[in-house]
């Protein structure tokens, strides 16, 4: 059973200093768990959410807008393939290509890490669900900026569908 790293969202909008107050994540212990599973597995791929620029999307949510420096790939993250796709949606498997990527190296089980643990991480677990494929969210590597209540009611939710997590790879 061949297993793909979905390292998704670690972008330079929510992580680096001068990001928007509702991104409070831990910066540096985030990225040094992410960049431990990085060079753990052997296939990693890489998520960026990416909002189109836009004048009303610029002042709407002002981050992850396409061509801007805050849309890369944050800077402390360790770079080990060029297999990077966008996103334009929560669910990564909205993008077909990646679908593609993913079939062609024949992966059945995706690991999932990065942000938000209850947000596009939550719906690309149940996105890979969704497609049959077998969805296991790192803990170690996952962060969430949400209320404990909210947190427990999207867990209870993939857990009804199906998703796994793990302290550990």
């Amino acid at each position: 059973m061949k297993t793909a790293l979905l390292v998704i969202d670690m972008q330079n909008d929510y992580l680096w200093e001068n990001r928007k107050k509702p991104f409070s994540y831990d910066t540096a212990c985030l990225t040094a768990s992410v960049n431990e599973l990085i060079h753990r597995h052997r296939l990693v791929v890489y998520i960026r959410h990416i909002i189109q620029n836009l004048p009303t999307n610029r002042l709407l949510f002002g981050y992850s807008i396409a061509g801007t420096e805050g849309a890369e790939l944050y800077g402390g993250l360790d770079i080990v393939s060029d297999h990077c796709f966008d996103k334009y949606f929560g669910d990564a498997f909205t993008n077909r290509h990646l679908r593609e990527f993913l079939e062609k190296q024949g992966v059945e089980t995706v690991h999932l890490c990065g942000l938000d643990e209850c947000g596009c991480v939550a719906a690309t677990a149940l996105g890979a669900v969704k497609r049959g494929m077998k969805a296991v969210i790192l803990r170690k590597g996952t962060a969430t900026v949400l209320p404990a209540a909210k947190v427990s009611r999207a867990r209870e939710k993939l857990r009804r569908a199906g998703v796994q997590w793990s302290d550990d790879v």
